[in-house]
């Protein structure tokens, strides 16, 4: 690696929730405004999103944010995307819920139809994401990419019996 580069935050109970699993996230060296992460009930209050809410969202964005890049780069102004994540929670063999697998479905505001290269940059927009190529080291990601009309682009739509092995 020639570079590298960290980053820190830091989790607070907060206070008045001692039995509880309400915590602040304060993004260090940043104006990011804190975010409030909580356990679902009966655990928590369900006050904010969980770590494996966190975790789906963190791969969506990512892939989001690299799909629009990769559109701007090759000259095309994509409206808005939609991308709607599913993650799947399994037992692992010790009994322990886990991420068993995530998939992401990434839709355009267009038809394909309207886009320069598309082709080109449906096939390679994943290996800039730094989260989900990171996350895929331990979990298996599936993405799939539509257009306005619903027609399948890149990728897949694994049923996720079929993207865990189960």
């Amino acid at each position: 690696m020639d570079q590298i580069q960290q980053f820190s935050l830091t989790l607070r109970q907060e206070a008045d929730d001692r039995s509880g699993y309400l915590f602040r996230v304060a993004f260090d060296d940043t104006a990011i405004p804190d975010l409030l992460t909580d356990e679902l009930p009966p655990l928590g209050a369900g006050a904010g999103p969980n770590p494996a809410r966190l975790l789906a969202a963190a791969v969506a964005n990512c892939l989001s944010a690299s799909l629009l890049f990769a559109m701007r780069k090759f000259h095309n102004a994509p409206g808005p995307l939609t991308t709607r994540a599913t993650a799947t929670l399994a037992r692992n063999a010790g009994g322990r819920w886990r991420v068993a697998h995530i998939q992401a479905d990434l839709q355009l505001a267009e038809a394909a139809a309207g886009h320069e290269r598309l082709d080109r940059l449906v096939a390679q927009f994943e290996d800039f994401c730094l989260v989900t190529e990171s996350v895929r080291q331990g979990v298996p990601v599936t993405v799939s990419v539509s257009d306005a009309d619903g027609a399948l682009l890149h990728g897949t739509r694994a049923a996720p019996e079929t993207a865990t092995g189960a």
